[in-house]
């Protein structure tokens, strides 16, 4: 049977018979809100090239949990800006880091919210790389193994701190058994790891850079991170993170990787988490200040998006915006 027998705008003639048959829905409690926690007192500074997103000091950040869980955000995900950095970063793995000291504040004023925890070590390096750098005769190479050391410890020293997810964004090979068994020694065994499993080296990444001060000082994060051409190598980094112990997958970036949250969706059962990265954010904004878009409809599109394409759980810059526009809808 074709037309006119069939019509398709059947279904679509009136906004309640639109909503009846929605295939994709979002809600707030789809999304965790990054937060950027900084050294000193009285901070609450904008980063230029993110409008609306902020450096938190421990004494201001009660204002912006406040307005968090008041939305219905149920967690964030938390970066940390220390005031030294070192060869290793070893500011990383302190008790009383920047991240281990903003977790303990988080928990204690909303123990409710989920704390997920970003464990690398780019923003505590002074090199500003993911590892441990080695010197050798054909220059410096991001040494895999003993970095995996680091990591361990400083997962570690987050769920002591009280976080609720440990969250490795490291892309070293081998990072989630070498997380999972420093958890599962350290007593940590029902601590849940958010992998950064499907991470490209992104152009994308910009503003979160100037954010985290975390650029590298040298070279690039091609050797560790994916290029962004390969697909099938996705799901074999996804299938060693699953393999490893693995509780949720994640995908960074993410609107020029749908298909990348589709394709893992389709084969693992696992949670799927997209990062609605910083660049993304950003353009939006700009071309919301310039009048060219109408923001809250592009950014529901885009977020509705990336539920269409399989993810359960969005992190994004906008998440206080989209859970305000949603309590209006």
């Amino acid at each position: 049977m074709t037309f006119p027998h069939v019509r398709h705008r059947r279904l679509r003639s009136s906004a309640g018979l639109r909503s009846l048959v929605r295939e994709t829905t979002i809600g707030i409690s789809d999304f965790i809100a990054p937060i950027f926690v900084t050294e000193g007192e009285g901070v609450k500074k904008e980063i230029p090239s993110m409008p609306g997103v902020f450096h938190w000091s421990l004494d201001t950040l009660e204002q912006e949990l406040d307005e968090i869980e008041a939305l219905g955000i149920h967690a964030v995900l938390v970066f940390g800006v220390p005031d030294h950095k070192d060869a290793a970063g070893t500011s990383a793995i302190e008790e009383n880091g920047i991240v281990q000291r903003a977790i303990r504040k988080i928990k204690a004023l909303h123990p409710g919210i989920v704390v997920i925890a970003d464990t690398c070590l780019c923003q505590f390096t002074d090199h500003g790389h993911c590892g441990v750098v080695h010197t050798t005769e054909c220059g410096a190479e991001i040494g895999n193994d003993d970095s995996l050391e680091l990591l361990a410890k400083a997962a570690v020293s987050q769920a002591s701190a009280g976080a609720d997810i440990i969250a490795p964004s490291n892309m070293m090979d081998g990072f989630v058994t070498a997380i999972r068994q420093g958890l599962d020694e350290a007593g940590f065994t029902n601590t849940p790891i958010m992998s950064y499993a499907v991470k490209y080296s992104s152009a994308y990444y910009g503003p979160f850079r100037e954010a985290a001060h975390s650029s590298p000082q040298f070279g690039d994060r091609k050797t560790y991170q994916m290029d962004p051409a390969n697909a099938r190598e996705a799901l074999r980094e996804a299938q060693s993170d699953v393999e490893e112990g693995a509780d949720f997958l994640m995908v960074k970036p993410g609107l020029a990787y749908l298909d990348i949250v589709r394709m893992l969706r389709d084969r693992y059962e696992v949670p799927i988490v997209i990062y609605n990265v910083s660049a993304e954010y950003s353009m939006v904004k700009a071309a919301a200040m310039q009048g060219w878009i109408d923001e809250r409809a592009i950014v529901l599109e885009t977020l509705i998006g990336m539920k269409r394409a399989g993810a359960d759980l969005i992190i994004t810059y906008h998440a206080k915006d989209a859970a305000r526009w949603l309590q209006e809808e």
